[in-house]
């Protein structure tokens, strides 16, 4: 079963997501929070699977609540999804870097909201294909704003290089595997690797990483 908590300020974006996620057999919601302080009060009592997540909330905004979600140490099996109505770079890079592991707008189709929590759930990143294309010329561009510091790919072998470039496409455990070959599991192996040799704090992050870094797939 996964255990979900929805922090949103309004009572009825919440009432559509508790609508959404209820009616699936594998998923519970155990928590509403409507504010960001209230969401990590909930998520340290409760320590759901997922956390759907606003960006625009009362007292602590949902990104200052990612990164204190991030710090707690508690909390490192929690993934959290990004749910908003502003698709704006800044939101998305800065939720990437605070360690968010999915990306989805209020206005995205309901079963493509319960495919990211399922997703994010089973330790995958979600990023809509906008999405992706935003990060991806954000960090094409010289003067990108965020951290300046290199990520060395040094450590990796060239078959992690490799799946750490079809990450950076979206692409799911199953459809890298089935683009090199390989079973679903091992893939799982090569990502977790890539994943401690890079100290990524999630998948979504290795995205950012193999963007600024310039790897491709071969096409």
């Amino acid at each position: 079963m996964i255990r979900v908590v929805l922090a949103d300020d309004h009572e009825l974006v919440r009432m559509g997501l508790r609508t959404l996620i209820e009616r699936e057999d594998d998923m519970r919601v155990v928590g509403e929070a409507h504010s960001g302080q209230d969401t990590l009060e909930l998520t340290r009592r409760t320590r759901p699977d997922v956390v759907l997540l606003d960006v625009r909330m009362p007292g602590l905004n949902g990104l200052e609540t990612l990164r204190r979600m991030r710090a707690d140490p508690g909390l490192a099996d929690t993934r959290v999804i990004i749910v908003t109505t502003f698709e704006i770079d800044q939101y998305v890079f800065e939720a990437l870097q605070a360690g968010a592991s999915g990306f989805v707008l209020k206005d995205s189709a309901p079963e493509d909201l319960v495919r990211a929590v399922r997703a994010v759930a089973a330790g995958e990143a979600l990023l809509s294909p906008s999405v992706t294309r935003r990060v991806v010329s954000l960090f094409a561009q010289p003067a990108a704003p965020g951290p300046t510091r290199t990520v060395s790919l040094d450590d990796l072998t060239d078959r992690e290089r490799e799946v750490l470039a079809w990450v950076a496409t979206g692409g799911s455990n199953e459809e890298i595997a089935k683009e090199l070959y390989l079973s679903p599991a091992t893939v799982r192996t090569h990502i977790s690797r890539v994943t401690a040799k890079l100290h990524a704090r999630s998948r979504a992050q290795l995205v950012v990483i193999a963007v600024r870094a310039g790897l491709t797939v071969p096409r």
